[in-house]
């Protein structure tokens, strides 16, 4: 601004109205503080040379350690059979009878009846199944007949049905006395890098 100041003072003193202008019309920027860059320090080409070289042997050793590895597989612990097992392996072969050809008959027999048993009774729950279906059907159709009002508040969802929570039986059924683990779990399983 004090450049400006200055430039005006001339103006003024010479008594032009055109100078006056073009003092107006002068635009200036303040000053920046900037320092010159810094030179680059140049360096010997040996000893640039020297570090690309650094640079590729580590990177082409970081490569061959890759590729060795690549053919190991990671060994999977669970996999691998513990020497004491494959030591007591004769203590746990159950030995098997053979069985005669009248026992494998009869087994083969039981296995037909109790296939035709579990269809006979799949069958017969089908039945009920439609027999409940067709008079549920009935009555709603004479619901309708009788009021529609009815029908409607008949066929409603009841939302208070849906949060039921079943237990039914499972697969195998309980210990008696069984003492269940308290939970806690040691990760071993080893890192491989």
């Amino acid at each position: 601004m004090s450049l400006l100041n200055a430039f005006a003072r001339l103006g003024l003193q010479r008594g032009g109205v055109a100078s006056s202008a073009v003092a107006r019309c002068l635009h200036t920027t303040p000053v920046l503080c900037a320092e010159p860059l810094k030179k680059k320090k140049k360096l010997d080409p040996h000893v640039i040379k020297q570090r690309e070289d650094r640079r590729k042997k580590k990177i082409e050793k970081q490569i061959r350690r890759l590729e060795k590895n690549a053919r190991q597989l990671k060994p999977v612990e669970e996999l691998e059979v513990p020497l004491e097992l494959i030591d007591e392996k004769d203590k746990r072969q159950r030995k098997l009878t053979t069985l005669g050809s009248a026992e494998m008959e009869e087994r083969a027999l039981l296995k037909k009846e109790w296939a035709r048993y579990k269809h006979d009774e799949r069958v017969a729950d089908f039945q009920i199944i439609d027999r409940l279906v067709q008079s549920q059907n009935k009555a709603l159709e004479e619901l309708r007949r009788e009021s529609e009002d009815l029908y409607q508040a008949a066929i409603e969802v009841d939302l208070q049905l849906l949060p039921v929570t079943l237990k039914g039986p499972v697969s195998t059924p309980p210990i008696k006395n069984y003492a269940s683990p308290d939970g806690d779990y040691i990760h071993q399983s080893m890192k491989w890098e």
